[in-house]
């Protein structure tokens, strides 16, 4: 809460809401007026008639997301507390650690949060979590549990981000957010080694939207993100927090690992809004599910090529059905019916040219697959 009245809160607290009540300590209500929210973000900015208000201290912007002159970034294990009013309890402290400083959670790629343990549960939402220094890091928003209530996994939206979307409710009244036009996903070990990387890290595109500013910028499926604006991009989830914490029109820099050369791709970013093709449909494979091949040679796949038909229906122009597939390549994750698209980045056409790269591979590949309309890479330990 600023002095002035402005107060941050989650969007999910005030949505559909007719009325906003605001609860001070010392007993005194005020309707808010809401200036506005943003549901990728979960971030509402409300406004009530009142000044000289005890406010909050925030922590200076990005000191969650990695280290900048001047700021003490978040570490995992230092002392954390939340307050809240969890079931109705109003001004509950509970006290924890953080648990993870940059978490990616499934269906959100627009925040990288804060995981803690300290106890959150329903009702916390919208309430501060604070550092020893007494000053505000984050937003409590989301738990995981199975119960309904703490379960030990309690995570917060970092203030940097929800500082941006205030910044931008209060200048336009709307929030804008940018956009790459990439598809990530992470780096493990037999990726890694696959596109002989020194070290199981970055960001690795497996789908570029057409039209899009990733596109424009030259990064193709199988590059390796491995920082952006000079930040290293550790998990794949410090990507698309990097590019949320900037505006449409903003340029980023990249350094990108692409097929073994360190190169920089500079793109100027779109708005999340704009409509971009991603031209990739349905797997076309599907029909080659009810007669699976014997599968051959080191890759353990029986392929084909594509017909003209699953050419039209997948929207690739090239690729290779999977046919059969075996032990080793099943427990790495292929299925009958996957499209093959490309081996260690490098776009696969026919079953000898698949043959060619692998054999180029030393221990592992990397085998990018469309399967249902999603792209995805699937790290196999040759045999």
């Amino acid at each position: 809460m600023r002095a002035d009245g402005l107060i941050l809160t989650n969007a999910h607290v005030v949505a559909d809401a007719d009325d906003v009540l605001v609860r001070l300590n010392d007993r005194r209500e005020f309707r808010a007026k809401v200036l506005g929210s943003d549901k990728l973000t979960d971030i509402a900015l409300l406004k009530i008639d009142a000044t000289k208000l005890p406010a909050s201290t925030l922590a200076s912007p990005q000191s969650s997301t990695g280290p900048q002159a001047g700021v003490q970034p978040i570490r995992v294990g230092e002392w954390v507390l939340a307050i809240g009013s969890p079931f109705g309890f109003e001004s509950t402290v509970t006290v924890g650690v953080v648990s993870a400083a940059r978490r990616s959670l499934p269906g959100n790629g627009w925040v990288s949060f804060i995981q803690t343990d300290a106890a959150i549960n329903p009702g916390n939402s919208g309430g501060p979590l604070i550092n020893t220094r007494g000053e505000v890091i984050g937003i409590n928003s989301q738990i995981y549990s199975q119960t309904g209530g703490y379960q030990g996994l309690s995570f917060a939206i970092p203030i940097e981000v929800a500082q941006r979307i205030a910044l931008d409710i209060l200048a336009t009244g709307k929030v804008r957010h940018a956009r790459l036009g990439v598809s990530v996903q992470e780096v493990n070990q037999t990726l890694a080694e696959a596109f002989k990387l020194d070290k199981p890290a970055g960001a690795l595109v497996t789908d570029v939207s057409k039209g899009s500013a990733a596109e424009w910028a030259g990064l193709v499926s199988g590059d390796v993100i491995l920082a952006a604006n000079g930040r290293a991009v550790e998990m794949s989830g410090d990507l698309p927090a990097t590019v949320g914490l900037a505006q449409p029109g903003d340029a980023i820099e990249l350094e990108v690992w692409h097929l073994g050369t360190r190169v920089t791709r500079r793109a100027r970013l779109d708005d999340a809004n704009k409509r971009t093709d991603r031209g990739t449909g349905p797997s076309a494979a599907a029909s080659a599910a009810s007669s699976p091949k014997v599968p051959t040679g080191r890759l353990g796949l029986s392929l084909r090529p594509l017909q003209p038909d699953e050419i039209r229906e997948s929207g690739i122009t090239a690729g290779l059905v999977v046919e059969g597939v075996s032990c080793a390549s099943a427990r790495a994750g292929l299925q009958v019916g996957d499209l093959l698209v490309a081996i260690d980045g490098r776009p696969v056409t026919s079953a000898g040219q698949a043959a060619t790269l692998v054999a180029r591979s030393d221990k592992a590949a990397a085998l990018l697959v469309q399967r249902g309309g999603t792209k995805l890479y699937v790290a196999l330990q040759l045999e």
